[in-house]
């Protein structure tokens, strides 16, 4: 049997990732008037791309996940209008920016193993994975800040989603992470060294569950932008929100998970007084079923809305909270556990016989 290098094949792959605390202030304009601070952590869940290149001059996009696939003709860009805008998006800004405004043909097929919409970022790790991957195929040296920077504006601006900013800088840095975002769209990330054994405790303290309806987080995102434009009590809450990431910082760094609990309850609550879309009675209803069944603490992942909601128990606990989750959603409830890299690239080695 023989085996070689995939001729022209290249893959990659960026993580999804939890948000801990201060989730909404790495948002414009409250990032650039007062300063936004979010923790976060990648989760062994990716988003994976895959590039072959092709002879007959057509463009190939594929979307497994989505059950999507388009062929397409080349042409200097292609339309943004339609289709699987996030594959082409990326393919226009790689092409014209590192191969000289060169078309290029190619099969582009990705895969995310979370719903768009879910709260773990899976829109920007998929963005970041292709961006990653274009990268390495045209031989670009672009280095952490450079792909997240680059996935950020190819969301925000050449897309024009409404988003923060702290998505794409998780899936391209991986592991815990404190992020710091300013005016002019500056980010520095803080890598957090965890102790093994705090991150073995957060394994078996958390449970995840998807309430099966995935939220456009775009509208929740600009209505809390609304709220905290008008002041008052929804700036006071992202106020809080920011402070609540410092507060987690020190509880993760120090490993106690009733302190991380206590956070993260703080900041959900918080989180709900930014906009009114953030709960629904339906998550309030299940939030009721865990905390009865031992849940210390909980909260929706992303914007809210929807999606993905994470708890925190006591490890004896996590069987009772997974099973009440079960009967009062009617989803099965699953765990997930944390990983300390971020995007990657490799090419595959593939049997010829």
């Amino acid at each position: 049997m023989a085996y070689r290098q995939g001729e022209g094949v290249v893959r990659a792959r960026a993580p999804l990732r939890l948000g801990l605390a201060g989730g909404g202030s790495d948002v414009s304009p409250f990032a650039d008037q007062y300063g936004g601070a979010v923790l976060n952590a990648t989760i062994d869940r990716y988003a994976t791309a895959s590039y072959r290149p092709r002879t007959d001059g057509l463009v190939e996009l594929v979307s497994t996940d989505l059950g999507e696939r388009e062929t397409l003709s080349l042409a200097p860009e292609l339309p943004l209008h339609s289709g699987l805008k996030l594959h082409r998006a990326v393919y226009n800004r790689m092409t014209r920016d590192y191969n000289d405004g060169r078309p290029l043909p190619m099969t582009l097929l990705s895969h995310v193993e979370s719903p768009m919409g879910s709260g773990l970022g899976s829109s920007s790790a998929l963005v970041v994975a292709l961006v990653t991957l274009l990268a390495g195929v045209l031989g670009a040296p672009l280095g952490e800040y450079e792909i997240a920077r680059l996935a950020f504006d190819i969301e925000r601006k050449d897309l024009g989603l409404a988003g923060g900013r702290q998505d794409q800088y998780a899936a391209t840095f991986g592991g815990f992470n404190f992020m710091e975002f300013a005016a002019d769209e500056r980010v520095i990330v803080n890598p957090l060294r965890i102790r093994q054994d705090t991150i073995c405790e957060l394994e078996a303290s958390l449970v995840l569950l998807f309430t099966g309806a995935s939220r456009e987080s775009a509208t929740i995102i600009t209505d809390q932008a609304r709220s905290v434009a008008s002041g008052g009590k929804s700036l006071e809450a992202m106020l809080q929100l920011k402070a609540e990431a410092f507060e987690m910082k020190e509880a993760v760094l120090f490993g106690n998970i009733d302190d991380i609990a206590e956070v993260l309850r703080r900041g959900w609550e918080a989180k709900k007084s930014t906009s009114g879309s953030v709960s629904s009675p339906e998550i309030e209803r299940i939030f009721e079923a865990a905390s009865r069944a031992g849940a210390l603490a909980g909260k929706v992942s992303g914007a809210g809305g929807g999606g993905f909601m994470m708890f925190i128990t006591q490890p004896e606990r996590r069987a009772d909270v997974i099973t009440a989750l079960e009967a009062a959603s009617g989803q099965r409830p699953t765990t997930a556990r944390f990983t300390a890299e971020g995007t990657q690239t490799w090419r595959p080695i593939l049997r010829t016989t």
